[in-house]
């Protein structure tokens, strides 16, 4: 993983952080810099994590920093600042934040930056066990991991692919629309012999494409958004492809639209994800091993959190 485009005080503070349990780093212009550590937000000084506001690093600007970031060659980032991110070496995405120039209703580009959200990705062996045993352990089936945001949809994604290509041998197609699943540039992380990876900003052409020239068994794909996504995944049902996708949206009845035979609530890390049916009846962790093979589900009944209720079949 590539940090150097962070300055050098930065730089040296994190050198004294391990960084398994650094997942972000918060530059605001003018502002201390702060970093997410271990789940929790804290101060980044010269030293490392500090608890006072004066020990911090002071982010002077960021025009700088992203500018090295993208080796200075804007315009191959251009289609990716109209999502209001880049993402370079290693699959580390930065969320950047400033004046928004809009055409025709869209963002065309960003200029003065304020702030940058660098998320740093991380390789998380076997993180999706639950899930994997549960609904992958014999076969294949469409599936839809949804929360909000920094809850590791991302992360669990690529250690389903890995867990898939490695115990089914089946043709794995990753659409990488972000650069994160797989990594970016030729930093992929290893994610098995049977996997096939298409980078595009496009879901819905690029699948169809990739679809005729790639013959996948199952496509992976990270951050479903807006009809042309939902289409995207509606033709790969339809062509008998199944399909594990993320999303932030956690509204059931946007989620009901989607043509999933299951839906994964993750609600953090080192948190037992939870699974739902196509009907979003709530699957119960000691039947976790029987979803596959029957629909014996039951057991205790789960409280709902005002999402959607969890309910015993």
């Amino acid at each position: 993983m590539k940090l150097g485009f962070l300055p050098q005080d930065v730089l040296c503070g994190i050198k004294n952080l391990n960084l398994n349990f650094l997942t972000e780093i918060r530059l605001r212009r003018g502002q201390p810099v702060i970093v997410e550590y271990g789940g929790r937000y804290s101060y980044l000084g010269r030293g490392g994590l500090c608890s006072v506001k004066e020990a911090a690093i002071v982010c002077g600007g960021v025009s700088e920093t992203l500018n090295k970031a993208m080796d200075g060659c804007v315009y191959s980032f251009a289609e990716e600042l109209k999502e209001g991110f880049i993402t370079v070496g290693g699959g580390v995405r930065i969320g950047v934040a400033g004046e928004y120039v809009t055409e025709s209703g869209k963002i065309k580009t960003i200029t003065r930056p304020t702030s940058l959200n660098i998320r740093i990705p991380h390789v998380a062996e076997g993180c999706s066990k639950y899930v994997y045993d549960a609904l992958f352990r014999r076969n294949l089936h469409s599936v839809l991991l949804f929360s909000r945001p920094g809850c590791g949809k991302t992360t669990m994604l690529r250690d389903l692919a890995a867990k898939i290509s490695r115990g089914h041998r089946v043709n794995v197609l990753i659409l990488d629309v972000r650069n994160e699943i797989a990594g970016a540039n030729d930093e992929f992380y290893n994610l098995g012999d049977t996997v096939d990876v298409v980078r595009s900003c496009d879901k819905l052409s690029s699948l169809q494409s990739a679809v005729r020239a790639m013959k996948p068994d199952i496509v992976i794909t990270d951050e479903l958004y807006g009809k042309d996504d939902a289409a995207a995944i509606m033709f790969a049902r339809a062509c008998g492809i199944n399909v594990i996708a993320s999303s932030h949206v956690c509204d059931r009845s946007e989620l009901e639209k989607l043509p999933f035979e299951y839906y994964v609530r993750l609600s953090g890390i080192n948190i037992q994800p939870e699974i739902y049916d196509k009907d979003f009846n709530f699957v119960s962790d000691n039947s976790a091993d029987d979803v596959c093979g029957s629909s014996a589900f039951g057991g205790e009944e789960k409280e709902g959190d005002g999402i959607f209720p969890a309910v015993r079949v």
